[in-house]
């Protein structure tokens, strides 16, 4: 991945950082997550994030505890970059969210203006943040699981596009956006390179393809 040269160094990543806890949003480095925010927590969160380093932190919440009040989150979320910024006049800000590097939590600290923040931890994911060309180990069998996946759930690609994508930010940009649970979008996120993202994504689209399947032998 290119590094954007507005993205801070991994050396000048912040250590405290303002979470957004949404099931199902996940945002990797280099992947543009856009975001209609409304709340005012997070309306005073963006609005302090453009007064100080623009890194928003994309989190998920347990499946557990989604429901809750204040739920529980996943130990790993990605940080990202506000890359594109807009107000409405109806009060809502829409913005871009790139992703720049995957952190792990250590603690929960005191909320700011309405919304949660933690202390983190990014060395884990240090590669995340290195120039390098990440593969898939069989891009072909990948792409076909891949094309099995979308036809049977109905979801619209542009292979032209993808068949030009590196392999890092192919894999990363169908973690983000393919229509998978956030349970697995959760484990995809968690792990560490690309051909072991790949492997499990190819994994979760072929049962998810077979799945499918399963239920269409049994309507007829």
């Amino acid at each position: 991945m290119t590094r954007n040269p507005f993205f801070p160094k991994f050396s000048d990543l912040p250590s405290e950082l303002p979470i957004f806890p949404l099931a199902g949003a996940v945002v990797l480095p280099g992947v543009q997550l856009p975001l209609n925010v409304f709340e005012p927590r997070y309306l005073n969160m963006v609005i302090d994030a453009l007064a100080s380093h623009h890194m928003v932190c994309m989190i998920q919440p347990t499946s557990e505890t989604i429901d809750n009040e204040i739920p529980e989150i996943h130990r790993v979320g990605c940080g990202g970059r506000i890359t594109s910024y807009s107000e409405t006049s109806d009060g809502r800000i829409v913005l871009v969210l790139t992703g720049v590097c995957r952190f792990q939590v250590t603690s929960e600290i005191k909320e700011r203006n309405g919304y949660r923040r933690v202390a983190a931890t990014w060395e884990r994911f240090a590669a995340d943040c290195h120039e390098t060309q990440e593969t898939i180990a069989d891009r072909r069998g990948f792409l076909s699981s891949l094309k099995s996946y979308c036809t049977l759930r109905g979801v619209e690609v542009p292979w032209d596009d993808i068949d030009k994508m590196p392999d890092g930010e192919l894999t990363n940009l169908l973690c983000a956006h393919l229509p998978l649970t956030p349970e697995d979008k959760q484990a995809l996120l968690e792990t560490i390179t690309t051909s072991e993202r790949a492997s499990l994504m190819r994994g979760l689209l072929d049962m998810a393809s077979a799945s499918s399947m399963h239920v269409a032998e049994h309507r007829h």
